[in-house]
């Protein structure tokens, strides 16, 4: 029998002597008695029977079927203790993944509480209207350093104490300041220590993200402002008004970063028709509103713009509008019934719609497994967590008990746009700084995921005074591709066949969607049964569009007849922390050049053909990639201590799936807070002081960031046998078109990066699939099929109706 007790070393130890103990008595046995281990061990009944009997030829039997016992129980024992490594090994990820896992409802209830609690804080609640206050920000797991995790999964050893993390706005004192704070240990907290940044490097106040106190602020002031120009608006609108309206209201979109340079707070804001998908609705009307202040009534309006018109004052404008000296706008009357913004079907469809489309069902149950945050699926095992600042992050992934990689994390979302209008020249989103995991709302089943997906709830604690619950926000399920993972028709080239193999293709997905304000980014880590895993970003939603200006064209179409949709690209950036067969790994490139050698069999002739050239890269600054610079054909980790069965050095590579390049030139202003977006892959030494490669406050201070990814590489460390880190950027170019109308489907505008065994398995690691077929010829010619696992005739589907909530309460 094996016991797994608890993961402590000392225990360990002791179940490993008393096995050594007992395998030395039967050693000892065997050897006085001659073991022949081919014996079966089930004629030993039968040999006591004989015994009593007087015959002497069953004794002889009893004796050897007592041997045969004792070398049977020593397989049977060195089989269990080979059982019990791997079990053991199995039962310390499945123990260590709650290090992994985000911050519950009643943390996130202790932690506040204990904050809270220390009168030299002076916390209030963060609901209150006043911005002249210290409160909570955000709060969300704090992880422990990479060291002691491994401590943990790999040793057996304690696990480390669970800590938040925790973003505090102190804006109620003489000089305002935000601060990171590591409270601990958890569930019980009892002391909170500062957090900092590489270089202590300090926040900036005005760095901070947007609260909802301050945004009833800001919808204070626009109330002012659309008041003065009430009739300009509602006459250009066809009756729209921002005030005192009903079903004919005007909404805003506020544009980032907030200003020119670090430390100020300015920002573009624009109206638009509050319609379904009112973020393709601008009505021409644009204003710039200085909020630094932490006292609202000192706000100002600093500029006006008014279709394709800047005016110094709202008044200005005004005036202006009524003696009719400015070019105005005059939107077409507005129709409910032809609301080109919404999902409502028109126009002719050739579908069938007295019956349902294909459906993805399980006919015998899931074939995956998830407990809390650990999931397991084909040799595949990890921990996910979904990071409030960031989003979706797994940790610990292994395939077959070995670790691939410590960490796969999202990292940053960034969509820079250009434009016409000012608020399209200065719309350079960089999506963490609004909470980018913290926007995953409700998944629909059927739709967002299949009917037979595993749904989770998340919870997060962002410019809030509770946890707020997020109702099936995370998906785990496993499909089908429609497309074999491996086959082959072998023709006998006489009208028939040898044999015919093939192996369906079945991938477990994890997902969860970021709904930043307009865009929908739907997050997913696909895990093959070849030892590949996936990572994608597949983009929808509607296109941040601005109104229409002849100059528009220049920066992207014309979607409407009044509306513009602005050219954006679209980068995404990822950390990889890979620990290919142990954490000491190297990393190198590889190419291809043509060589020119004369013919071995026919020397008049000459042969020309393609050579692998493989590039050793010893330090940082090497395996830096530039976006202006061509990328290798292969990049690929390995441990050179390692290797696979036929002598080759154990690995895996990044594939990628982008159309990327950069956003603006190196060393432009707002480049600084995203400079790797210089870089499709970047590889560094890990260290637990470069955990992130962006942060909260790079949106409203892209000038002078906390955080900056070149500091990662400037010590230009070697990464010879290292703990090495990839850091991955993928992305695309959007020119928006017609067919963005109602809003952006996701065919073409998905990309991500492959993590691919390259030499680490002795063969593909998919032939211990059951789910293999082999058809071949009998000798009458009739096809004899081979399979491993039973038929499946007839399927099912859900008998549960569709139900979406789509509420995000407080708990």
């Amino acid at each position: 029998m094996c016991i797994y007790v608890s993961p402590l070393l000392p225990t360990l130890w002791i179940i490993v002597a008393v096995a050594v103990i007992v395998a030395v008595w039967l050693l000892i046995g065997m050897r006085r008695e001659g073991c022949n281990c081919l014996v079966r061990a089930g004629s030993v009944q039968h040999s006591r029977v004989a015994h009593r009997a007087g015959n002497r030829s069953t004794l002889r039997e009893h004796i050897t079927g007592h041997m045969a016992t004792r070398c049977c129980c020593l397989l049977v024992l060195l089989v269990t203790l080979g059982t019990c490594d791997g079990l053991h090994g199995r039962d310390l990820a499945h123990h260590g993944a709650s290090m992994f896992a985000d911050l519950t409802p009643r943390e996130m209830h202790d932690v506040r509480d204990y904050l809270h609690g220390q009168p030299e804080l002076g916390l209030t609640a963060s609901q209150d209207k006043t911005l002249k206050k210290n409160s909570i920000l955000l709060m969300e797991l704090h992880l422990p350093r990479k060291h002691e995790a491994l401590r943990a999964l790999d040793r057996g050893q304690a696990k480390p104490t669970r800590q938040a993390r925790v973003i505090v706005q102190f804006a109620n004192q003489a000089e305002p300041n935000i601060t990171e704070y590591i409270v601990s240990p958890l569930p019980v907290p009892t002391s909170y220590t500062r957090k900092t940044f590489k270089g202590d490097k300090p926040i900036k106040f005005e760095s901070r993200p947007i609260t909802m106190a301050e945004y009833s602020h800001i919808n204070d002031i626009l109330e002012k402002i659309t008041a003065k120009a009430h009739n300009l608006l509602f006459e250009s609108t066809g009756g729209f008004s921002f005030n005192n309206c009903t079903n004919r209201c005007l909404t805003f979109t506020d544009i980032a970063p907030r200003g020119l340079e670090s430390g100020e707070r300015r920002t573009w804001i624009m109206l638009q028709k509050f319609v379904e998908g009112y973020f393709i609705h601008p009505v021409g009307f644009e204003v710039l509103v200085n909020h630094k202040d932490l006292d609202p009534e000192r706000w100002t309006v600093e500029k006006v713009w008014y279709n394709s018109q800047y005016f110094d004052t709202v008044e200005e404008l005004v005036e202006r509008y009524e003696k009719g000296t400015l070019k105005k706008v005059k939107l077409p009357d507005h129709d409910d019934e032809d609301l080109y913004s919404t999902y409502i079907p028109r126009g002719h469809s050739n579908m069938r719609t007295d019956i349902h489309g294909p459906k993805l069902v399980e006919p015998q149950g899931p074939r995956y497994h998830i407990d809390g945050n650990f999931v397991e699926y084909a040799g595949w095992s990890f921990a996910f967590r979904v990071r409030s600042s960031a989003g979706l992050q797994i940790f610990d992934l292994r395939f077959n008990g070995e670790r691939i990689a410590y960490e796969v994390s999202l990292q940053e979302a960034i969509a820079f746009y250009s434009g016409d209008t000012p608020a399209a020249m200065q719309t350079k989103y960089i999506d963490a700084g609004w909470a980018m995991g913290t926007v995953d709302y409700e998944l629909a089943p059927g739709i967002d995921c299949p009917e037979i997906a595993t749904f989770r709830d998340l919870h997060h604690y962002y410019d809030t005074d509770k946890p707020v619950l997020f109702k099936n926000a995370l998906c785990v399920f496993e499909m089908t591709t429609g497309m074999p993972l491996r086959r082959h028709f072998n023709s006998n080239f006489q009208g028939g066949y040898n044999f015919y193999g093939g192996l369906e293709n079945h991938v477990l997905v994890v997902r969860t969607t970021s709904t930043v304000y307009n865009y929908d980014y739907i997050w997913d880590f696909l895990f093959y049964q070849n030892g590949v895993m996936e990572s994608r970003v597949s983009a929808t939603g509607y296109i941040h569009a601005t109104f229409f200006t002849p100059n528009g064209l220049q920066y992207g179409s014309k979607v409407y007849n009044y509306v513009l949709g602005n050219l954006h690209t679209h980068l995404i950036h990822y950390k990889v922390d890979l620990d290919i067969a142990g954490r000491e790994n190297s990393f190198e490139s590889m190419n291809l050049k043509y060589v020119n050698f004369t013919n071995p069999w026919s020397h008049k002739y000459s042969i020309v053909q393609s050579k692998l050239v493989k590039t050793q890269h010893q330090k940082e600054r090497s395996a830096a990639f530039r976006f202006d610079k061509k990328f290798p054909r292969y990049v690929h980790f390995y441990n050179p201590n390692e290797k696979n069965k036929w002598g080759h050095q154990r690995g895996y590579r990044i594939q990628y799936n982008s159309h990327a390049n950069s956003v603006l030139p190196r060393g432009w202003r707002e480049e600084n807070g995203i400079s790797w977006s210089r870089y499709q892959l970047a590889v560094t030494r890990h260290k637990d002081s470069e955990s992130t490669s962006s942060s909260i406050y790079t949106q409203n201070d892209p000038w002078e960031p906390v955080v900056s990814f070149e500091d990662f590489i400037r010590n230009n460390e070697n990464i010879t046998n290292q703990d090495l880190v990839a850091w991955v950027t993928v992305g695309f170019l959007h020119v928006p078109h017609s067919e963005d109308i109602p809003n952006t489907a996701t065919p073409g505008n998905s990309v991500g990066f492959f993590l691919r065994p390259f030499n680490f398995f002795d063969e593909d690691p998919s032939l211990a699939s059951r789910s293999t077929v082999i058809v071949r010829p009998d000798t009458e010619g009739k096809p004899k099929v081979q399979r491993w696992t039973p038929e499946v005739i007839g399927h099912c589907v859900t008998d549960k109706p569709f139900f979406y909530n789509g509420t995000y309460p407080g708990v």
